[in-house]
């Protein structure tokens, strides 16, 4: 039997949306072992001049305790 858990996080990129996805994925893998999947439950930018600047992206993450 295996437990799993989910922990919260953002990330942001000035590239896209999914850059900032696999960002805040890179990071949560350096960190947590087995990471399983992600739920994207935001998203948003941050406009300057009429232009998009950054995106963000709050997610959820589940990984494997041991």
């Amino acid at each position: 039997m295996s437990v799993a858990k989910v922990t919260e996080l953002s990330s942001s990129s000035t590239v896209s949306f999914e850059d900032a996805i696999k960002q805040g994925i890179d990071r949560a893998c350096q960190t947590l072992d087995q990471v399983k999947g992600a739920w994207i439950s935001e998203q948003q930018v941050v406009v300057e001049d009429g232009q998009i600047v950054e995106y963000r992206v709050n997610m959820r993450v589940t990984f494997v305790l041991r």
